[in-house]
Order: C-alpha cells, then structure tokens, then sequence
C-alpha cells in the first residue's frame, strides 16, 4: 500500500509540473514547442525511475522468460511423448500382426496335420484290404497252379504224339519242297524272258519320250522369244510413262514441300506475334498499376504540400502575432532543463531496456536454433519414414505384379500343353502316313532289288518262251500296286508341305501373340489401346490414300492438259486458283487443317495451364507476403529493378528500399541468393526518433540488416503501444 500511494503522489507531482510547462508555453514564455509525446515519455521515464516498479518489471519479465521457457519444454517433452507413444503403437500393431501370422501357420500346420494323420489312417485301412485281397489272389493262383501242373503233365503226353505225327509230315513236306523247286526254276525262267521283253518296250518307250521332249523344247524356246519381245516393247514404253510420271510428282512434290515450308514459316510467325501481344499486355498492364501508383503518389504530395503551406501560414501568423523578447530567449528556461533531465534519464532507461531486450533476443535465438535443428531432425526422420514406406509399397507392387505374371505363365504352359497334346493326336495321325511311306520304300527297296538281280543276269534264255497268264496277272498287279504306292507317296509330301507351311505361319502368330489353340475363344474389350491404336493408324492410312488419290487425279489432269494447252497454262491457273484445278488438292489442305486444329488445340491447353500456374504464383506469393507481414511485422513490395521497399505496420511512414550489390547472375532480382548483399538506397518520412544512431549502429558498424530492422519493428511497436490506441495490431 506504501509503494502505491508513494506512486501516486509521484504521479501528482508530475502532472502539476507538466500543467505548469504548459501554462508558461500558453504565457509565451518560449518559443519552442512541446509535444504531448514529450510529457507522456517524460512520464514513463518518471514512473520507471521508481526501483520498485522497475523491479517489478524485471520481475515480470523474469516471470514470462521462465514461463515461456517452462512451456518451450513442455512442449517438448509432449513431442517426445507423443513419438514414443506412435514408436509404441506401431510395434504394437507390428506384435498384432505378427501374432496374427502366428495364429493362421498355427491352423494351417493344424489343419495339416490333421490331414496327414487322416491320410495316414486311410493308407493303413487300403493296405489292411489289399492285403486281404492278395491273400485271396494267392490262394486262387496256387490253386490255379495245381491245376496247371496237371494240365502240364495231360499237354506233354500230348506233345510226344504230336512229335512222332509231325515227323512223318516233315518227311512228306521235304518231298513235296523238291517238286516244288523244280517249278519255281522253271516259273523264273519264265519270268527273265518277260523281263526282258519288257526293258526292250520300255527303251522304245524312253527313246519316243526323248524325241518328244526335244521338240516340247523347241517350241516352247520358240514362244518365249516371240512373247519376250511383244513383252519388252510393253516393257519400254510403261518404263517411258513410268519415268515422265516419276518426273511430273517429283515437281509437284517440290511445289508442296515449298507451300508447306512457308506455311509453317507463317505458323512460327504467327506464334511469334501471339508471345509478342502477351508480353505486351503484361507490360499495359503493369504501366496500368504503375499509372495508379503515381496518380496515388501525386495526391499525396499535392496533400502534404498544402499541409505544409498552411502550417507556413500559421507559423507567421503567430510569430507576428507574439511580441519578440530577445533578453528572456538568451538564457534558458527552468521548463527546458526539466525536459532535457527527463530526456536524459528517458535516455538511460531506454539503453537499460535496450539491453535486457537484447539478453532475450539472444536467449529466443539460441531456443530457436535448438528447435530447428530439432525439427531439421525430425523432418529427415519423417523423409526416412516416407522412403521406408515408399519402398514396402514398391515391394508389395513388385509381388503382386510377380503373382499376376505366375498366373499368365500357368495359363500361357495350360495352353501350350493343350496344344502339345494336339499335336500329339496330329502325329499319331503322321505315324500312320509314315507308315505308308516305309511300306512305300520297302516295296521301292524290292523294287531296286529286282532291277539289280535282272541287271546281273547276262545269260539270255534260251529260247523265248510265251509268258504264263499267271506272271501277267502278277506283273500287273505288282504295276498297279506300285502306282497306288507313288499316289500316296505324292500326297504324302503335299501333305507334309502343307503342315510344313502351316507350321511356318503358325510360328508367327505364337511369337506375335496371336495364335489361338484349337477349342479356344479370346475376348476383348471392344475399346482397348490396341484397337484404338489400329484405328488410329487406319484413320491416317486413310487420309494418306485419300490425299495421294487426290495428288494422283491432279497430276494426271495437269498430265492431260500440258500437251494441248502449253501456251495457255497460266490464264487456266490463274482462272481456277481455289478450284478443282488448284494446285494444293482438297484433301492436302483438310489434313493440314486438322493438323492445324490440333496444334491449337494443344497451344490452348498449355496456355490454360500457364494462366492456372501464373494464378497460382499469384496466390501463393500473396499468401506469402502475408506471412512474413504477420511473422515479421513488416510488408514487403518487390521492384522490377530489383528494388524491395519494406513498411512496418506498426508506422506506415517508416518504409526503407533496399537494393542488392552482388553477383546473382539475373540483374537485382536474385534477392534470396547466396551472393547477394541488400544495400539501403532510401527511407521514409516517419521512424523513430533515434533512427540516425540505429543505422550507424547495425548498417555502417555492424553491417547486419535483419538487426536494424528488427531494432526499428520494435521501436515502432513501442511507439504505437504507447500511443494509447490499444492493441498496435487492431489499430494498424
């Protein structure tokens, strides 16, 4: 209660010191004015000259550095705290999940057992019956032997009968082969003879075959000279028109790509001309805002230029209207050393808050530092988290893209099985036609061994005897059944050329994926990349033909038309520059108005995006200038010279332009680069009072711009706080 009333009457006899200054200034006793900022930091200094109640300032402060401090760590043991509670959590989950795992082998092995020991227990009970089964089979088999036994002994008393009755039939047998042999000596002869009847026809036959083929010759050398020159004189004169026409379209292939060169020279130009009128409307409108600014700026200085002319005119005003007092003036007042003591000792306090403000600046910095590097930590610890789960997901993508191609390679091995055993029921097919061709070449091999055994007999028969009717009707039969033989033999091979090619295509529709198995039905979607792409390609195949249709008819028009009107080429081009008769055919330029359309259409989505991006920039570099406002207290405008000019909210005339002086490569507008230094080029009106030693201070010996401007955002929420408007921020 002592502090408070001793605080008080403080008060009381600084207000009555206060009313008495202003009472001699309203008497005229000086000329210089006082402001009403004076007498309120005239007041504070006063009030701060109190111990106590600078004690118990510094108390306080003491107070909200412990408290902030206390709560910065709390707040990081509640981050640790809370990490370890998620560290806890996901090992947790991890034990769940592996218990889970544990669980569902612990009912697969289970389940699998309990099957084993069910198999085990039918094996056993299989076993037991087929066991009975065989003890069964073996009493029937020894049952089945002694009966056999008995069998044996009734076949072999049989067998020796036999023996003695076949004995008498081998004697018999031997007789009968010795009149047999005879015959056959004679039947062979028979059978020289009729060969050799037939060798003598067939070289009769050979001989008429020879001569008719000489002469088969001879006219067909005949008609292939007479055919090969009327072909040659056809040849001739399509390889003269060919040439003439390869001429004329080398020409108009050489019109074309001119036409089409200078019609992508106008394409260029006029994308060119497009960037020019963006650049330009960017340029108008950034004089625009420039022309708003400078209007703004002009009423402004016409403003203050009436302030200060009218602040000239009462200023002469009241010096005319006060008398002068020359002798009072020389010395000066007892109001002027109060103020300069309470200037002096406002002087002091400030340097002392300077000070301890300077303490906390430090120890916030250090704070800040730490929960940086805390926070640089904690962010490289989610990156590691991030990469760790990007990698299980590739994982997870890389098994299940394995799972499906194991599915496509046991369809893809079904199919290819299923087509091996249709091959195999092809080939059994073959086995039956190389069967035929090795009965074919064992009669061929039968064949080449009569041929050889007629050839090695040189003895003539004796006397050409008449061939019996019965080696005739073998001699033909022999002929006709070598005939069917060298028919199946024909077919075989045309049979076994055709697999063959089938074979040869079939191989490349199994390479290109196109093959589809016999008893197999593929479906696909209607429109699929692979279809949109032939249709795509089919489209442009189109107008390609179409185009080179219309080339060819205008070639052919401007064929038929040169040699009747050479003199009169230029009036009919002239006459029909946009007809039938042009030079650039309808479907030439439809495709390259397609073409065109196209382009356009690309070049107006780029531009939608470069407006969406342009948008955005604007967006994010506003919400960017309002952070470092709300952060920093401070508002930044950017220059296209390379210009910042910052404004501190608490005192909109204490603006500062800085300019960088380093090398950042792009001419001022590098401001966030390394090598860039920011120089202050120019200031504004307002600032604190003791701007002058602040810039001596952090610019010219210091050198460090964040300090002086964190020194004058500061000086300036000093000043706005106790302006008596409230809260600095609401009033801004």
């Amino acid at each position: 209660m002592n502090d408070d009333e001793n605080a008080a009457k403080k008060r009381r006899t600084l207000r009555s010191t206060a009313s008495t200054s202003t009472s001699s200034l309203a008497t005229g006793t000086t000329t210089r004015p006082v402001t009403t900022a004076v007498k309120r930091d005239s007041l504070a200094a006063e009030l701060e000259r109190d111990p106590q109640f600078s004690a118990a300032r510094r108390r306080q402060r003491t107070q909200l550095f412990t408290n902030t401090v206390s709560h910065a760590s709390l707040e990081r043991q509640l981050l640790q705290a809370q990490t370890s509670r998620v560290d806890i959590e996901t090992k947790l989950r991890e034990k769940e999940v592996q218990i889970e795992r544990l669980e569902r082998d612990r009912r697969h092995f289970a389940d699998k057992e309990k099957e084993e020991r069910e198999a085990r227990e039918r094996e056993q009970e299989e076993r037991a019956a087929e066991k009975k089964r065989t003890d069964a089979e073996l009493k029937s088999l020894r049952a089945q032997f002694d009966n056999l036994q008995e069998e044996f002994a009734d076949l072999q008393s049989v067998h020796s009968q036999r023996m003695l009755s076949s004995t008498q039939e081998v004697s018999q047998l031997r007789a009968l082969n010795t009149s047999f042999t005879s015959q056959v000596d004679r039947l062979s002869a028979d059978l020289d003879s009729s060969q050799a009847i037939a060798s003598s026809r067939l070289d009769i036959i050979n001989s008429l075959q020879d001569q008719f083929d000489e002469l088969q010759a001879a006219k067909d050398t005949w008609m292939q000279r007479t055919n090969e020159e009327s072909d040659m004189g056809v040849v001739r004169e399509e390889l003269k028109k060919q040439a003439e026409y390869h001429r004329k379209l080398e020409g108009t292939n050489a019109k074309l790509t001119s036409e089409v060169t200078i019609l992508r020279d106008r394409q260029t130009s006029v994308e060119v001309l497009r960037e020019q009128n963006r650049s330009l409307e960017l340029k108008l409108q950034y004089t625009e805002s420039l022309r708003d600014k400078v209007a703004q700026l002009e009423a402004e200085l016409e403003a203050s230029r009436t302030e200060r002319e009218q602040w000239a005119s009462n200023q002469a005003q009241s010096s005319s209207s006060l008398p002068s007092t020359p002798s009072r003036n020389a010395a000066p007042t007892i109001s002027q050393t109060q103020t300069l003591t309470q200037l002096r000792l406002q002087h002091a306090s400030l340097l002392e808050e300077h000070g301890s403000t300077l303490a906390s600046l430090r120890t916030l910095e250090s704070t800040n530092a730490s929960l940086s590097d805390h926070l640089s930590s904690s962010a490289t610890q989610i990156k590691q988290l991030q990469e760790t789960i990007r990698e299980l997901g590739s994982t997870a993508r890389k098994a299940d893209t394995r799972v499906h191609l194991a599915e496509r390679e046991v369809e893809f091995l079904q199919a290819l099985v299923k087509s091996y055993e249709s091959e195999e029921v092809q080939k059994e097919e073959t086995t039956r036609d190389e069967r035929d061709v090795g009965r074919i070449k064992e009669l061929e091999s039968l064949l080449s061994e009569y041929k050889s055994t007629l050839d090695s007999i040189t003895t003539a028969p004796p006397s050409p005897s008449k061939p019996s009717r019965e080696t005739l009707d073998q001699l033909a039969q022999l002929r006709s059944e070598l005939e069917e033989c060298q028919k199946e033999n024909t077919q075989h091979i045309e049979t076994i050329d055709k697999l063959e090619q089938e074979l040869f295509e079939l191989s490349g529709e199994i390479a290109g994926g196109r093959h589809v198995p016999p008893g197999k039905r593929i479906l696909q979607l209607a429109d699929n990349p692979e279809q949109q792409w032939f249709d795509l390609r089919q489209a442009t195949m189109d107008k390609l033909r179409e185009e080179n249709s219309a080339l060819l008819k205008r070639l052919h028009d401007l064929e038929s038309s040169l040699p009747s009107a050479n003199t009169t080429t230029a009036t009919t081009d002239e006459s029909s520059p946009n007809g039938d008769g042009g030079l650039v055919p309808r479907a030439s330029y439809d495709l390259l108005q397609s073409s065109l359309a196209t382009l356009e259409q690309t070049l107006a989505q780029k531009e939608k995006r470069l407006l969406r991006l342009q948008q955005v920039f604007t967006s994010k570099s506003a919400e960017f200038r309002d952070a470092i406002t709300s952060i920093l207290g401070v508002k930044l405008a950017f220059y296209p010279n390379g210009q910042v000019r910052l404004t501190s909210i608490f005192d909109l005339d204490a603006s500062f332009v800085f300019q960088s002086t380093g090398s950042s490569g792009n001419g001022g507008s590098g401001v966030g680069g390394n090598n860039v230094k920011m120089q202050l080029v120019a200031q504004g009106e307002g600032g604190p009072q003791d701007l002058p030693s602040m810039m001596q201070y952090w610019i010219e010996n210091e050198q460090c711009l964040p300090g002086f401007m964190a020194s004058v955002t500061l000086e300036c929420y000093e000043k706005a706080k106790m302006s008596g408007a409230g809260d600095p921020n609401t009033s801004v």
